[in-house]
C-alpha cells in the first residue's frame, strides 16, 4: 500500500514537472514570436516586458519544483549566504583594491582618448599624419592596459603571474609560427604608418578601389568611396598605392572644334576668358592653361586645356570647365561639331 502511494506520488511530481518545463517552453516561444512580431514603436518595451515575464517565470519554475521535490531551500540558501559572508569579509580589501586598480585604468584610458581627439584639430600641413598616429596609440595604449591591469588583479588576489608572463611569451612564439599572414599584416602595418604611405584622410587607389583612408590600424585599412562603401582591407594585401593627395590635382579638359574654325581664334578666346574660371572656382590655384591642337580626330580638331587643383578637386573643376568652355565658345560663333561622315560619290 505505502509503496503505491510513493509510486503515485513521484509519478505526479513527473508529470507536474513535465508540465512546468511545456509552459516555460511556451513562454519563451510567445516571447521570440512577440520580438519579431512587436510594432517598432513599442517593440523595445514589448521585448524588454516579455524578457522580464519569462524571466519571473523562470524562477517561479525553478522554485516550485524545487519545492516539488522536497528540497531543503532554507538550509540551502543558509549555507550559501553564510558562506558567501565570510567570504566577503575576508576578501573586502582585495574588491576594494581591485575596483581601485580598475578605476584608475578606466581614468587613464579616458585622458588618452580625450588627448588623442584633440590632437589634428588645428590646421596644420601635418594634420593628417597626427591623426594617423593619435589612432594608433589609442589601440596600442588600450590593449596593454588592460593587459597590464588584469596581471595587476591577479597578483592581488595570490596569483603567480610570472608563469603567466612565460606563456604568454610561448604562445606569442607558437602564435607568430602559426600565424605568419597575421604577422606580415602587422609589419606591413608598421611600415605603412612610419614610412607614411599614406595617412587618415588621404584618397588613395589599391586594388582597383579608390576612396578616402578614414582608419589605419596594424592590420587591416579601411577606405571609404565617395558611394559610401566602405572597404577593409589587410594591411599585408596593400602591394601597390596611388596616393592623390600628396600633391595638387591636374583637371584635363578636352574638347574638339569644327575643321573650319579659325584655330588662333580659338586659342585667342580662350586665353582671354580662362582666367574667369579660376575667379569662379576658389579651388583652382593656377590660371588655366590652353596646350594647343591635341589630335586631328575623325569630325573635329581636339584642344586640350589644363587646370591646377587643390588636392583632389579636379573633378568638380572638370565638369564646372566644360560647360564654361562650350558655352565661350557658342558665344564666339565657335562650332563645337558632332560627329559627321563625308560621301564622295564616284563619277
Amino acid at each position: 500500500m505505502f509503496s503505491n502511494i510513493l509510486f503515485a506520488n513521484v509519478t505526479t511530481n513527473i508529470l507536474l514537472t513535465l508540465a512546468t518545463v511545456v509552459v516555460l517552453v511556451v513562454i519563451f516561444l510567445l516571447s521570440r514570436l512577440l520580438d519579431k512580431k512587436a510594432d517598432v514603436k513599442f517593440k523595445a518595451f514589448l521585448v524588454g516586458l516579455a524578457y522580464f515575464i519569462s524571466f519571473l517565470a523562470l524562477v517561479a519554475s525553478a522554485g516550485f519544483l524545487l519545492w516539488l521535490w522536497n528540497f531543503d531551500l532554507e538550509t540551502y540558501f543558509t549555507a550559501i549566504f553564510s558562506g558567501f559572508t565570510d567570504t566577503l569579509e575576508n576578501s573586502i580589501g582585495l574588491l576594494v583594491t581591485s575596483a581601485l586598480i580598475i578605476f584608475i585604468a578606466l581614468f587613464i584610458l579616458k585622458v588618452i582618448k580625450l588627448s588623442v581627439s584633440r590632437v589634428g584639430t588645428k590646421q596644420s600641413p601635418s594634420q593628417k599624419r597626427k591623426k594617423t598616429i593619435a589612432k594608433l596609440l589609442m589601440s596600442l595604449s588600450k590593449y596593454g592596459i588592460w593587459l597590464i591591469t588584469l596581471l595587476i588583479v591577479l597578483a592581488i588576489w595570490g596569483v603567480n603571474v610570472g608563469p603567466a608572463l612565460a606563456g604568454l611569451g610561448i604562445a606569442g612564439l607558437v602564435i607568430g609560427l602559426g600565424a605568419q599572414k597575421f604577422i606580415n599584416d602587422l609589419i606591413n602595418g608598421l611600415f605603412i604608418i612610419f614610412e607614411q604611405h599614406y595617412d587618415v584622410g588621404d584618397v588613395i587607389e589599391t586594388n582597383g578601389f579608390i576612396g578616402e583612408v578614414v582608419d589605419i590600424g596594424l592590420k587591416t585599412t579601411k577606405i571609404k568611396n565617395w558611394k559610401g562603401e566602405l572597404k577593409i582591407l589587410a594591411n599585408g594585401d596593400i602591394t601597390d598605392v596611388v596616393n592623390r593627395s600628396r600633391f595638387q590635382s591636374l583637371a584635363i579638359i578636352d574638347f574638339g572644334v569644327a575643321y573650319d574654325s579659325d584655330l588662333d581664334k580659338v586659342v585667342e578666346v580662350l586665353k582671354e576668358n580662362l582666367p574667369k574660371l579660376k575667379s569662379m572656382l576658389p579651388e583652382i590655384t593656377e590660371d588655366p592653361q590652353i596646350l594647343g591642337v591635341t589630335e586631328l580626330a575623325n569630325s573635329s580638331i581636339n584642344y586640350r586645356v589644363i587646370v591646377r587643383t587643390l588636392n583632389n578637386q579636379h573633378f568638380n573643376v572638370e565638369r564646372v570647365g566644360r560647360a564654361f568652355i562650350k558655352k565661350t565658345l557658342e558665344e564666339n560663333g565657335i562650332e563645337i561639331p558632332f560627329p559627321q561622315v563625308v560621301v564622295h560619290q564616284a563619277k
